[in-house]
């Protein structure tokens, strides 16, 4: 240090040094005085605000301590260390909305798996705790001034704007669709669908008994006939399928694959067969449909995915539930009950859990999405196997694998 203040005295970079060596000496008048001629020198830089900012809160210089984090976020908005002790100062001046505003803004910019110095886990908590407070202050005040709405129309008339409070206040999040390979713009998009847009699931509802009388025959005569539903070679990257490649975990008895008929197995429940020939399943040649019976074992989860397109919705009809099973689209999660079907976007984020002592079964097939038009229809049929036609001399590319 020495050596550089003979040098360059005046510098910024020199000051700074030896006014940090200060603060940790305790000295913080001292400190204060060399960033000042400091910024002097380097106006621009956010460091010496910030410092400054440290330096007047160690004298309890408030105010002034407030001008320089002003400073610094002028610099640099999105400045984490400013914003954390800019919400501390809020909190001190006993304003603790203000400061979890400014707390919520911080952890904002944190970006996903981004590490972090340990020094800032206790300020980083802090800022979790205070926004959660003033998140459920908030909720609670909210709740109070809209008791009389709530009271005057059913959940299912505010859900939208229920799900826009929750997401607000931090109760719920908002998933959008995420697509793996081919997303239609401006549809509707809801996690579980109203059943009323499909009138028809009814008839496969009443007829769940027979339905699941020809699984199990079907799967007695045939076990070899369910096979792993996650099935990827050697070589690609498996993500969150690790544990479950080329698992009987989670398996399949297919009557449709990627849009052609498993003759074996479809002839052995002809009731379903004939169900899926009247339902609106989703037809692209080499995708769709595709309608199986899905056997989740005991105490077995399947993680949060996406699915290929939201062209199409998928339908579940609940055959064998022997309890504590789950399954969550977006930020709803839902028991499945025998008899009960529900339709559902699986390009926004689900997962399924068994966590009984007993496999769960489920069928489950493709039905186009209600808000295309039949020339839409049309067009994904024709340009969707033309994809795959173009790439087929050099790129294997499945339903599945997408």
């Amino acid at each position: 240090m020495a050596r550089a203040e003979s040098i360059a005295p005046s510098h910024a970079l020199v000051l700074n040094a030896r006014a940090i060596s200060e603060l940790q000496g305790g000295n913080a008048a001292r400190a204060r005085e060399l960033l000042e001629r400091a910024v002097d020198v380097d106006p621009a830089n956010p460091a010496l605000w910030m410092n400054i900012a440290t330096a007047c809160r160690a004298l309890g210089r408030i105010d002034d301590e407030e001008i320089a984090l002003h400073r610094v976020l002028q610099l640099e908005p999105r400045h984490l260390l400013g914003l954390l002790q800019k919400a501390e100062l809020l909190t001190r001046r006993g304003k603790p909305k203000a400061a979890a505003s400014v707390y919520q803004n911080a952890l904002q910019t944190i970006q996903p798996n981004q590490r972090l110095p340990e020094v800032m886990r206790d300020a980083l908590n802090r800022a979790f705790d205070a926004v959660r407070r003033n998140d459920a202050a908030l909720a609670d005040y909210i709740g109070e001034s809209v008791r009389a709405v709530r009271a005057s129309h059913s959940p299912e008339a505010l859900s939208r704007a229920e799900h826009a409070l929750a997401a607000l206040t931090g109760a719920r999040r908002i998933y959008l669709p995420q697509p793996t390979f081919l997303h239609v713009p401006k549809i509707a998009t809801d996690e579980f669908y109203p059943r009323e847009q499909f009138e028809w699931l009814g008839e496969f509802e009443a007829a769940t008994p027979e339905i699941r009388a020809e699984f199990e025959r079907a799967l007695l005569e045939d076990s070899a006939g369910a096979v792993p539903y996650i099935d990827y070679p050697d070589g690609v990257p498996l993500d969150q399928w690790a544990e479950l490649n080329r698992s009987r975990r989670w398996s399949a008895f297919f009557l449709w694959r990627d849009g052609v008929r498993v003759d074996a197995h479809a002839e052995r429940c002809p009731r379903t067969s004939s169900l899926l020939a009247k339902a609106p399943t989703a037809d692209v040649r080499g995708y769709a449909p595709t309608a199986f019976f899905s056997i989740l074992d005991k105490k077995s989860h399947i993680p949060p995915h996406c699915g290929v397109t939201n062209s199409r919705l998928i339908v579940h009809l609940p055959l064998v539930v022997p309890g504590n099973c789950r399954f969550r689209v977006g930020s709803e999660t839902r028991e499945w009950k025998v008899g009960k079907a529900w339709v559902f976007d699986d390009t926004i984020e689900h997962e399924a859990w068994n966590d009984s002592d007993v496999p769960r079964a489920v069928l489950i097939f493709d039905t186009w999405h209600p808000g295309l038009t039949s020339g839409e229809r049309e067009l994904l049929r024709t340009a969707v196997p033309a994809i795959k036609d173009y790439y087929r001399d050099e790129v294997a590319i499945t339903g599945s694998e997408q």
